[in-house]
């Protein structure tokens, strides 16, 4: 039988990132190249990459697809849940029609957003730029820069906030208001509650180390991918190479909580490394063909999410673990972070 969620509570979840509307398209290696983008990429936008988004939509068969790392994952939580609003997301947009695209995607499946909405800015934009089985991320933050700590104080997000027991969040959004991340984290611990967190990119770890280590103390679970975690490893002077190793050490960094850290490592096709506490499990992927493989972008959100639906529910890590395989595998098989059909999950 399908995994359904038993959870009564309604908002037990609260995610917080920056909501992005992805233009996604199929490209050749010449418009990375133009661009300076690497394959497997994710970056934020400079001014030399901002003709892109214009590029892409006059000149590519470009698809609009509600994005934002943090706001994937949470949508597929829902999906895999099967209950309308656990999961409740915070961040900030434009009072734009992009805006109202993201809303309503959320909205219809299952997400209670809170979202700040600005005047100064347009809803941020990501280009997703696919070639093969790679896909490049270059996001124009836009609005989703303009969240401010004093929205969490609103009555319906103080509420959502007093419900929740996981909180999640996002390497993406340290670069945005990491005082916004330690009021949540600060919240999780005081209350005995769950903070997650996800490395997101390289560039987290190599330009954001000093707010990086203020939150780290109060992280009880945290993803990454191969490249994320020797970014970090790199930054925080982890001289180990072999991941599992690194993984381990990152459990063993300091923390606030007598609780053992849980730390997770996607390697792609190889198997995914979970640590809890000096505990190393290995846990292998759903192989699939090359043909099956349509589009990357939102495999890690993929994965995140399936992984925080179990958590809620009180599953082991391990089943979570391979529940965030099932979403990833059935993501990659979409354009996009895209969600088809019923989820049918089994433990």
């Amino acid at each position: 039988m399908a995994n359904r969620c038993d959870c009564s509570q309604k908002g037990l979840l609260v995610g917080i990132g920056n909501p992005l509307l992805d233009i996604s398209a199929i490209v050749d290696e010449s418009l990375l190249q133009k661009y300076e983008l690497q394959a497997d990429g994710a970056i934020m936008a400079e001014d030399k990459h901002m003709p892109l988004y214009k590029e892409l939509m006059e000149k590519y068969k470009a698809e609009f697809i509600a994005g934002g790392s943090v706001q994937n994952s949470l949508r597929v939580a829902q999906w895999i849940l099967k209950k309308p609003h656990v999961c409740t997301y915070f961040g900030c947009v434009g009072n734009d029609d992009y805006a109202r695209i993201l809303r309503e995607r959320a909205e219809a499946e299952g997400v209670t957003v809170r979202y700040q909405v600005t005047d100064e800015a347009p809803t941020g934009t990501c280009a997703v730029l696919v070639t093969g089985t790679h896909r490049s991320l270059c996001a124009n933050l836009a609005a989703a820069q303009k969240f401010t700590p004093d929205h969490l104080g609103k009555e319906d997000c103080r509420k959502s906030i007093a419900s929740a027991k996981f909180f999640y969040t996002s390497g993406f959004f340290v670069a945005v208001s990491p005082e916004s991340i330690m009021q949540l984290a600060k919240h999780a611990h005081e209350h005995s509650h769950t903070f997650v967190m996800n490395l997101s990119a390289p560039f987290v770890s190599q330009f954001y180390k000093e707010p990086l280590s203020q939150i780290m103390p109060y992280v009880d679970v945290l993803f990454g991918n191969e490249s994320e975690a020797e970014a970090f490893a790199q930054a925080f002077n982890i001289t180990e190479t072999d991941l599992q190793q690194v993984a381990l050490q990152i459990a063993a960094l300091p923390k606030l909580n007598s609780r053992n850290r849980v730390v997770v490592i996607t390697q792609g096709k190889d198997p995914v490394i979970l640590v809890e506490g000096p505990k190393i499990s290995l846990i292998p992927v759903i192989y699939l063909t090359r043909e099956q493989i349509v589009d990357t972008n939102g495999a890690g959100d993929a994965f995140t999410g399936g992984f925080l639906s179990q958590l809620v529910m009180g599953k082991s890590h391990e089943t979570c673990v391979k529940c965030g395989i099932y979403s990833a595998t059935h993501i990659i098989q979409h354009s996009g972070c895209t969600v088809t059909g019923e989820s049918d999950f089994h433990e």
